[in-house]
């Protein structure tokens, strides 16, 4: 197959399957090295960006999947049902964040680190498919674990995990804040 030819049946199979694919499905049913395979979706996406076109190839964890640019967001939501972006609220933020650093967390641990109940937050996130179960804890009462998702990923404009942002220290926080950290009186739990 022609370099042009594999470039062409590998964007038509992208979009004709709607969904993220890999690079290895892609290699199999094209009867071609994964590298090969991997270079056209980099040629495509060079390809996509020189035609200022309307969509692009994203790549999220091992997959590749044809997305619209971000910047025509408002226009698809009126075409499609005027749905807008979720609107997290500040507690469903601290959950997903809590869960993106901490993959395979229970509720009663997301708790424990906010210091409040999370359940409707997370129940949204999980409405929202930002979050999933990952399974159950082998412990006691086997609590549900968490973990985020692809939709994250993508929502979020991150390839995979590992593009986190990394976590300050406390250290780290100290020295941009010029050695004060300030706490609000109310907001310290008291023990008994």
């Amino acid at each position: 197959m022609e370099r042009e030819e594999l470039m062409q049946a590998v964007e038509a199979m992208i979009f004709a399957s709607g969904r993220p694919v890999t690079a290895k499905a892609l290699s199999e049913i094209l009867d071609t090295d994964t590298k090969e395979v991997e270079s056209a979706v980099d040629e495509l996406k060079e390809k996509l960006i020189e035609r200022k076109s309307g969509i692009q190839v994203i790549k999220v964890n091992d997959t590749y999947q044809l997305a619209t640019l971000e910047k025509f967001y408002s226009y698809i939501c009126k075409l499609l049902d005027n749905r807008p972006k979720p609107n997290l609220s500040q507690a469903a933020l601290e959950v997903l964040s809590i869960v993106a650093y901490n993959q395979g967390i229970t509720r009663a641990e997301i708790e424990k680190i906010r210091g409040v109940s999370s359940d409707s937050a997370l129940s949204r996130l999980l409405e929202y498919s930002l979050v999933e179960e990952a399974g159950k804890m082998n412990a006691p009462g086997r609590p549900m674990m968490y973990k985020t998702t692809d939709d994250f990923l993508k929502m979020f404009g991150y390839t995979s995990l590992k593009d986190l942002p990394e976590l300050l220290t406390i250290k780290e926080a100290l020295d941009e804040e010029d050695g004060q950290i300030k706490i609000e009186e109310d907001s310290l739990d008291k023990e008994d």
